[in-house]
């Protein structure tokens, strides 16, 4: 048998190391009842790899932006992860090109203000 990951056998705090993967699709109504609508919805799975607990976010499809909004609510109510598992789905790839590119316009704003207090003689 094969050994285990460190981030499985580790101490950490709760989704410190968190694995990520979608479920569904599953039927949503608002309420019960004849003539009532029901919506197609996916479950987004956030599973801790130290305690093995479990965070479920409903999102509407498979889109990098729906995850990014189920990412951040996560974020909101666990804390950052250090690191994220995938399966590298496409869209999991989409929101990792985009949080790259976020974190790119973030790094040059901030280069851009740093430079500018420079200039006013701010420390």
């Amino acid at each position: 048998m094969g050994s285990l990951p460190r981030a499985r056998v580790t101490p950490s705090r709760p989704f410190q190391h968190t694995g990520v993967d979608f479920a569904g699709p599953i039927w949503l109504r608002t309420s019960k009842g004849r003539g009532h609508k029901a919506y197609k919805a996916f479950v987004s799975v956030f599973v801790c790899f130290s305690s093995r607990a479990v965070h479920l976010e409903v999102v509407s499809d498979y889109s990098a932006d729906v995850f990014l909004a189920a990412f951040r609510r996560f974020v909101a109510r666990q804390g950052v992860c250090q690191a994220i598992y995938s399966d590298c789905g496409t869209n999991f790839v989409g929101a990792d090109s985009q949080l790259k590119s976020l974190f790119r316009e973030a790094s040059n704003d901030t280069q851009r203000i740093i430079g500018r207090l420079a200039d006013n003689g701010i420390r």
